[in-house]
């Protein structure tokens, strides 16, 4: 057996202009850990880096706040959009906590991703949608794919991810983002749980180790629509499709950072 065939996640690795955009984001991530200020207050941008994450992923959930409206506010629990940035918020949070037992048992991390998203105790929060469930979802408009096969292909990225991969961290990022938006696999929040587990992925690989690149930041600044476009690359399953998915990822990664390296900046001028 191959390499490819055993460790399928390699296979993306190669594709056309993968290796490019990892390499550009190895790159990218590197600078901004060798910024000054990273030496010395790693744990602030770590912070504002959660906070403007959760900013953009509540954005591209349909509830675009401005970053000092989501600083200012205490409650969430008011309107549909205030619930949703509460949840991006929440998640954040928590993402850090779920490193240790990602790689072990990642459904298990998905359904605790939902249940804090979610934020209440409603029978389908915490475990996959069944048959006949609604699915609430904004901005994803592809197929709903069957429950059955939701709790099959679920099964089958836990797999891959326990399994581990010699692909990079973008590679695999970007598969566990593409892949659970596809799926949806909750009735709720799906687009926020799969933006954090890219996030997991980013951090847990040891790509993003102190959490200051926040893809999620990339993402809304590229755009709902280009955020779409590639993600029906991801979905037709081809190499040129998967290609585009991984590389619009990465250009994510990539705005992740240069907004850590603001953020940098702004506190080595004493302006944050």
């Amino acid at each position: 057996m191959s390499t490819h065939a055993a460790d399928p996640l390699a296979a993306l690795a190669a594709l056309p202009g993968v290796p490019d955009a990892v390499d550009s984001v190895r790159k990218a991530v590197d600078r901004v850990y060798g910024h000054r200020v990273m030496r010395r207050r790693s744990n602030e941008i770590s912070s504002e880096a959660a906070l403007r994450g959760a900013r953009a992923s509540a954005a591209l959930s349909g509830a675009d706040w401005a970053l000092e409206e989501v600083r200012r506010r205490t409650d969430f629990g008011g309107d549909p959009e205030a619930r949703t940035v509460g949840a991006a918020l929440r998640l954040g949070v928590e993402v850090g906590q779920l490193l240790s037992i990602w790689r072990q048992s990642p459904l298990r991390v998905l359904a605790r991703l939902h249940l804090v998203a979610a934020g209440d105790a409603a029978d389908s929060v915490g475990r996959p949608r069944k048959a006949g469930e609604a699915v609430d979802e904004p901005l994803i408009e592809a197929p709903l794919p069957s429950a059955a096969e939701v709790a099959a292909r679920l099964d089958g990225l836990a797999e891959l991810v326990v399994a581990g991969t010699s692909a990079p961290a973008l590679v695999t990022a970007a598969v566990v983002h593409g892949e659970l938006l596809a799926l949806r696999p909750f009735t709720t929040h799906s687009g926020l749980v799969a933006r954090s587990a890219e996030r997991l992925v980013l951090i847990g690989s040891g790509l993003d180790p102190k959490a200051i690149c926040p893809a999620e930041v990339g993402h809304a600044e590229l755009g709902r629509a280009a955020y779409a476009a590639a993600f029906d690359g991801y979905l037709s399953g081809t190499p040129q499709g998967m290609a585009q998915w991984i590389a619009h990822c990465g250009r994510a990664v990539e705005l992740g950072v240069r907004e850590s390296t603001a953020v940098c900046e702004a506190l080595q001028r004493g302006a944050a």
